[in-house]
């Protein structure tokens, strides 16, 4: 009798030290999806906020780095909202033309006599839209979607001739 008690208390051991280790093996489990659910979110968040503060902060540094007399102009293209930078190289004048087109921001440098279009432009950075106003001096970029947001800048230059 004293042997089978001995047996159930070695059983009843086994089937608590199981037990036990089972609740371990699925509190491992549910740390490890819960955790990789986490990441994927705090991923996708920094990925939003990146695109739409990549887009502003792109636009930005090429209109500061053609911030002359008259060379930043917002026109209507194809009923696509586009920025054009207009440059002197040697003579010839060329363009660089920023704007939103199937899902992605996308620039074109070209000769103004190239006769190439918006369709012909290289894709920059994927986005939800762009678009631009402008005001005066005041130029106003706007990237949609939740990353996106607001840029307004002065185009400050009067021109070739106060650099001098």
């Amino acid at each position: 009798m004293k042997q089978q008690r001995h047996q159930n208390g070695q059983t009843m051991n086994l089937l608590f030290t199981m037990l036990l280790f089972l609740v371990f093996v699925l509190c491992a489990l549910f740390t490890v999806l819960i955790g990789g659910k986490v990441y994927e979110n705090i991923n996708s968040r920094i990925e939003e906020n990146y695109s739409g503060q990549v887009v502003l902060n792109y636009v930005a540094n090429k209109v500061r780095q053609s911030d002359r007399a008259g060379s930043v102009t917002v026109k209507d293209m194809e009923g696509t909202s586009v920025l054009e930078l207009a440059q002197e190289i040697n003579g010839a004048s060329y363009v660089t033309w920023i704007y939103y087109r199937d899902g992605a921001v996308r620039e074109l440098f070209t000769d103004t006599e190239s006769g190439l279009g918006l369709k012909d432009g290289l894709e920059i950075i994927g986005c939800e839209g762009l678009t631009f106003s402008q005001e005066g001096a005041v130029l106003k970029v706007v990237a949609a979607g939740d990353a996106g947001g607001t840029l307004f800048l002065n185009v400050r230059s009067g021109g070739v001739e106060d650099e001098e």
